[in-house]
């Protein structure tokens, strides 16, 4: 760039500013400003009714289990504190209801023997017991991951880990097929699922957090189990030379939905050093980078680096810049990494290219205040999605990401 910007001096004001212009929309690394616009989707009534979402627990104390997955168009919520699992479309219409019955009252649209009254709608009985994440394959293969009762939960004593969570599979008419655990079908609980993904191959990948780093597994898509690939701190490469100290923290990981790799984000921090004293005082945030792990082979790629939201702390005497690594939310299928962090008026998105050589980064407002809880979903095909709950409704949005990307793409 520094060579670019040499040779446009060289050339009258005005011819300069043509040139930079035309450079600037196709440079290596550049920062794109398009705007990006929130669409409100459909909401929410908050009730125990089959189209309503029961959040009263929010205010007690632990986490909550509602989550959010779209996948062309269809919308799929998992709400733990009532214990079912709703399928809808874009309209807000129920499409299909999985429903445990001695927490929810029987749908209006259900007989009692289980049969649909609804050619539109179609109610499916499952003894949920804390339903969550949930993701959805090409045959609209419906996956959610389930917490076990405390009966049937068990203790890894390698792992030092309670496994307590499966994955449930419905088929694309409701049916119930399976559950799936480490080996596959019926087998041990996972550890603490973060998240759950299907690849294009339809291949179920369950990301898990253990006390020694991410461990992954890998399912063919008749739910076989693949690979299990644990992701240590300690195997986990570092660029700093032999001796130096440092640390890292595993934050996030995804995978890619075209092949079998695995996308590690990593934050770096080394000693900080006050100048005054010359003593170590703590530790600074030093980068970001991200490796494309081959599942089939082990082995790390060249990382790409991923540059951190900068936060200026303005006081009467001076203004300071704070570097703060982004949360990894995953990549889509075109090959972009997606990265979020909150700040004061909702979230910075960052959107960088696979190859490095794009990225953008934009604004999404949130009213904080007005907001009690908030889970994103992120599509394969590269679609940003909300479900935030208020204190009148919960409302499903969307920002067309894919749309950005593919018009940043085009020029």
């Amino acid at each position: 760039m520094v060579n670019i910007m040499k040779k446009i001096c060289e050339f009258s004001a005005f011819a300069a500013l043509i040139l930079f212009v035309a450079l600037f929309s196709s440079c290596g690394r550049q920062r794109n400003n398009l705007s990006l616009e929130e669409v409100e989707v459909f909401s929410l009534e908050y009730g125990n009714f089959e189209d309503e979402l029961n959040i009263f627990d929010y205010i007690q104390i632990g986490n909550i289990d509602t989550s959010l997955a779209m996948r062309n168009g269809f919308f799929y919520i998992a709400n733990g504190e009532s214990q079912k699992l709703m399928e809808m479309n874009s309209y807000g219409d129920l499409l299909t209801l999985f429903y445990n019955e001695d927490t929810n009252p029987r749908p209006s649209f259900a007989t009692e023997d289980g049969e649909t009254l609804n050619a539109t709608r179609k109610a499916v009985s499952y003894p949920f017991n804390r339903v969550n994440n949930v993701t959805v394959d090409g045959r609209k293969f419906i996956y959610a991951v389930d917490r076990l009762p405390i009966e049937r939960q068990e203790y890894d004593e390698d792992l030092q880990e309670h496994l307590e969570n499966i994955v449930v599979r419905f088929d694309g008419n409701g049916n119930f097929v399976d559950y799936l655990g480490q080996q596959g079908p019926g087998g041990t609980p996972f550890p603490f699922v973060r998240n759950i993904y299907v690849t294009n191959d339809n291949e179920l990948v369950v990301v898990c957090v253990t006390s020694a780093g991410p461990m992954v597994y890998w399912f063919s898509e008749a739910g076989q189990m693949l690979f299990t690939i644990p992701i240590e701190k300690k195997n986990v490469p570092a660029p700093y030379d032999e001796g130096q100290e440092y640390y890292l923290e595993v934050e996030n990981v995804a995978p890619d939905y075209n092949s079998r790799i695995l996308y590690v984000k990593v934050d770096y921090s080394v000693p900080y050093v006050d100048e005054a004293s010359r003593m170590q005082s703590g530790i600074s945030y030093d980068r970001t980078l991200v490796y494309a792990l081959n599942v089939e082979t082990g082995t790390y790629a060249q990382p790409l680096g991923i540059h951190p939201y900068t936060e200026v702390s303005v006081d009467e005497f001076s203004n300071q810049e704070y570097k703060i690594p982004y949360d990894f939310l995953g990549v889509s299928d075109s090959g972009w990494l997606f990265f979020i962090i909150s700040n004061d008026s909702g979230f910075g998105l960052q959107i960088v290219q696979g190859n490095g050589q794009r990225i953008l980064n934009r604004q999404l407002e949130m009213d904080r205040q007005k907001t009690l809880y908030y889970t994103f979903s992120l599509s394969n095909s590269g679609i940003l999605s909300v479900l935030s709950v208020r204190s009148d409704k919960a409302y499903v949005n969307w920002w067309r990401t894919d749309t950005l990307i593919q018009s940043i793409t085009n020029n």
